[in-house]
């Protein structure tokens, strides 16, 4: 099955690894191997860093041990040597496998290329920059407006025509940039046009930024994505005032109109009422390659595109039909057999009853600007599609600042509507205390004309405030101005989150060190040189900023501690991984300090061997551990006393039963013997009786002086389900006088744990105790005991659950401590001697409550190890426990 994974995974069509919880990599698949040119060596788990390129290791590096930190899945991106030596980038995906009980055993990941995805990214970028180029080269007027109508782009002839601002023209249907007495016509136009999603054509005047206005043809039409939906609207205001002006003056005179229509630089005809050709000007006679006679006689059908004819037969219809103007676009068939697009406009001149006498017709090229506008179409959805596909929060802004475009991914990041974040809107999702700053460095940047940045925070969809970088750089047209703005905004929340954690901790670090008296140092071996930090300077009395060197802290060290500087040096000069002493100085005032060193090999960035070191002030420690010690065996000793008369009863239960049986054995064996014949048989059995309740009793005075004299003890090899058996007969008379059922649970197999018997059943008799004190006031359920043993990991733990008033959450934090009680009899020694015990048998004491009432307190013990159990009395066994304490 194992075998069958891995050529999955090797079949996979994509680099795949697994790394242990430390980090280290445990497996990678074939295609990473191809890929780098290299598997994976049952090494530490760590030489896919030769793959990584070296400009971004630190920071891919970084960035797997804060993902590790936190078990959460997690990305990074970094350049990957391929075989053949190129770096390509890819995007590292990983995430955590977790066992039953929900702890993590394995991470998972996978890496993709994202070199040619850059490079599309890169490409679209200038892709859109053309598009704007190509908008702000279109000579007439250009407006983009939303679905709904809302102004999202200008072109330069738009804003240089209106002299206006893109803001200010953004309410162009409450200002003066269209005539008072054609607004309400145009917005009825454009309303219509965008219910029925179809395009429209009005004619308006429009306020130049001169003051006048001008009559233009404003054509509107739908952009629509592949599906058919309308994604934007596109208008184009033609200037038709000159074009207003020749009708005006056609009615004026015939013979005017006639000059007019042959100086034109355009095509223009002259129609019947019922849409009969009577002339046309040299420009359409020209490009028809025809004589006017010719096209009066055969007329423009045969000259219409076929595909057009349809649209031409119903605008003529109507227009015909109505009187009113016509206009339609279609495609001419010129003299050189090419067809074009032409924009023909029909206006009826009317006598002065209203009857249409003449129609006027102007044909106007537009195959040039059709053309363009189905590239920017074209250009326009391309670019719209590549930054919606970008992952990264994209936007543009217009030259004052205010923004005008936001791709997909921001939009959704902030959970704003494309209407909702133009201009400043987007403000509202940046953090308060954010605004004003941003706020000025934006001014800085737009006032400065080059690019920038800012780090504030803004509001996620899910109201989560994130640190984001805003970076942002202009884009110049060829005379060098700024024409727009575009940024991208990257969220560093992950990094300023550990900047913010990583100062944090350099100040916890620098504080500790001064309250713990505490110093740092770095002593590289082979150049001998030592770097020493601030406090350990005050620690030796050394003048600050002088020179460190084995003989200036030689000078220092107590005579009778020179062995340890030699064997430090030796052991350094050997390499080894580590080492830890605890020795004296001698300061020049004749006063000595205890100091505790501890240091672990290294390697520089240069490759070379130094040591990375702590050295700790215990002075105070020392000093008062000596006086600690001394005041922690009288507790133990007055515990053990206090423990006495608790159990005076149950002795006297457990010593009465065996001396009833030697009594009642001796009478029997008595009779026995007085009988006629004599009961041999039956009078050995008495006797052996007899002797072993005498041998039960000398047992139990023998238990009770041990627990409360002052003796040698040895480490022994102890079975903890005999040492408990053997504190449940003890304490068994306790127990039913207080009313309380005792049950036990034992682990087969136990293993035996190293320590002294009678101090360990010690702690058993107080946690047992205390439990049916916890139980003393208990009278609506039954006061059950459960007393457990089992093995976990390299350590035996046994457990004391009862049914009792259980543990108040202030009181559960100061439970260990000397002289706290929340009994109204009790000294507050009794679980403070225990915890010491089981820590000086390097072990752990500990308290939680239960799913129901009461509580159950737990202690663990190192299992025994044969090889190495030397005897030991109380005091050495106390010493060597608080040492063990100190190194730790």
């Amino acid at each position: 099955m194992q075998l069958e994974i891995g050529r999955i995974l090797d079949a996979l069509p994509t680099m795949l690894w697994t790394a242990l919880p430390d980090g280290s990599t445990a497996f990678v698949n074939r295609r990473w191997s191809d890929y780098t040119g290299s598997g994976l060596n049952d090494d530490d788990g760590r030489e896919w860093h030769f793959a990584v390129c070296p400009d971004d290791l630190p920071d891919l590096l970084k960035r797997w041990q804060f993902v590790l930190a936190s078990g959460e899945p997690g990305e990074m991106k970094a350049r990957l040597r391929r075989f053949d030596g190129r770096y390509r980038w890819h995007l590292i995906q990983c995430s955590p496998v977790c066992d039953e009980s929900k702890r993590i055993s394995l991470w998972c990941g996978v890496g993709v290329d994202i070199e040619d995805h850059r490079r599309s990214a890169e490409f679209m970028r200038r892709q859109k920059l053309d598009f704007q180029l190509i908008v702000d080269s279109i000579p007439v007027p250009v407006a983009v407006t939303t679905p709904s109508g809302e102004v999202e782009g200008l072109n330069k002839s738009t804003l240089g025509y209106f002299g206006k601002s893109f803001e200010e023209l953004k309410g162009w249907n409450t200002s003066d940039a269209v005539h008072p007495d054609d607004l309400e016509q145009t917005i009825a136009a454009q309303m219509k046009a965008h219910q029925q999603g179809v395009s429209y054509d009005i004619e308006s005047r429009h306020r130049r930024h001169d003051g006048t206005y001008r009559w233009h043809n404003v054509r509107g039409f739908p952009l629509r994505d592949p599906r058919g939906r309308i994604v934007r609207w596109c208008h184009l205001l033609i200037d038709i005032d000159d074009r207003k002006q020749a009708e005006r003056a056609l009615h004026e005179s015939e013979l005017e109109a006639r000059l007019i229509v042959e100086t034109i630089p355009g095509g223009i005809e002259v129609l019947a009422p019922t849409g009969k050709v009577e002339l046309v000007n040299e420009h359409v006679a020209r490009y028809f390659g025809k004589t006017a006679e010719e096209l009066k006689r055969s007329g423009f059908t045969e000259l219409i595109h076929p595909e057009d004819l349809q649209i031409v037969h119903t605008a003529t219809l109507r227009a015909t039909t109505t009187g009113l103007p016509y206009e339609a676009e279609h495609r001419f068939l010129g003299a050189d057999g090419t067809y074009r697009w032409f924009q023909v406009r029909g206006l009826p001149l009317r006598d002065a009853r209203g009857r249409v006498v003449r129609w006027y017709a102007l044909h106007t090229d537009i195959d040039d600007k059709k053309r363009a506008e189905e590239a920017l179409l074209e250009s326009e959805r391309n670019l719209k599609l590549t930054l919606d596909t970008i992952p990264a929060l994209a936007w543009a802004a217009d030259r004052d600042g205010s923004a005008e475009y936001f791709n997909r991914h921001y939009l959704d990041y902030v959970g704003l509507s494309a209407e909702q974040a133009k201009g400043w809107g987007w403000t509202d999702a940046l953090h308060p205390d954010d605004k004003a700053g941003l706020a000025a460095a934006w001014r800085a940047i737009l006032a400065s004309g080059r690019p920038g940045e800012a780090e504030v925070r803004l509001r996620r969809y899910d109201g989560t405030y994130r640190w984001l970088l805003f970076r942002t750089s202009p884009l110049r047209d060829a005379q060098g101005n700024i024409v727009k703005w575009y940024g991208v905004n990257t969220d560093i929340d992950d990094r300023k989150c550990a900047e913010q954690e990583l100062k944090r901790s350099e100040a916890f670090l620098a504080e500790g060190q001064h309250l713990a008296r505490m110093g740092n140092l770095s002593w590289n071996v082979a150049r001998g040189s030592i770097v020493w930090s601030q406090p350990l300077y005050h620690i030796f009395d050394f003048e600050p900023g002088s020179v460190i060197t084995l003989d200036l802290i030689a000078s220092r060290v107590h005579p009778e501690d020179m062995p340890l500087m030699g064997d430090m040096i030796e052991r350094a000069q050997r390499g080894e991984s580590g080492f830890e002493y605890q020795h004296r100085i001698i300061l020049p005032d004749k006063s000595i300090k205890y100091l505790h060193l501890i240091a672990h090999k290294a390697r520089n960035n240069s490759g070379e061997t130094e040591y990375i070191g702590a050295v700790l002030d215990i002075t105070q420690r020392q000093l008062s551990e000596e006086a600690l010690e001394k005041v922690r065996f009288e507790l133990a000793q007055v515990t053990r006393i206090m423990s006495l008369g608790v159990l005076t009863a149950s002795i006297a239960h457990e010593v009465n039963q065996p001396l009833a049986g030697i009594i009642t054995n001796a009478s029997t064996c008595l009779r026995m013997l007085a009988a006629d014949p004599p009961n041999i048989k039956v009078a050995q059995e008495t006797a052996r009786r007899t002797i072993r309740d005498g041998n039960r009793a000398a047992d139990v005075i023998s238990r009770l002086r041990t627990l409360f004299s002052k003796r040698t003890v040895a480490i022994e090899p102890i079975d903890m389900n005999e040492a408990v058996r053997e504190v449940l007969a003890l304490s068994s008379g306790d127990l039913q006088r207080s009313g309380v059922a005792a049950r036990a649970e034992f682990a087969n197999r136990l293993p035996h744990v190293g320590g002294d018997r009678i101090q360990l059943q010690q702690v058993i008799i107080n946690l047992l105790r205390n439990a049916c004190d916890a139980m003393g006031g208990v009278d609506d359920r039954p006061r059950r005991l459960l007393i457990r043993t089992a093995p976990v990991d390299d350590h035996v733990q046994v457990s004391v659950q009862d049914t009792g008033i259980g543990l108040q959450p202030a009181s559960a934090a100061r439970v260990f401590q000397a002289f706290y009680t929340t009994k109204s009899d009790g000294m507050g020694i009794g679980l403070s001697v225990s915890r010491f015990i089981v820590e000086n048998h390097n072990g752990r004491l500990w308290a939680q409550p239960n799913d129901g009432p009461g509580v159950t307190f737990s202690f663990s013990i190192p299992q025994y190890c044969w090889d190495t159990a030397p005897a030991r009395d109380l005091d050495a066994a106390t010493d060597q426990a608080e040492n063990a304490s100190a190194v730790r």
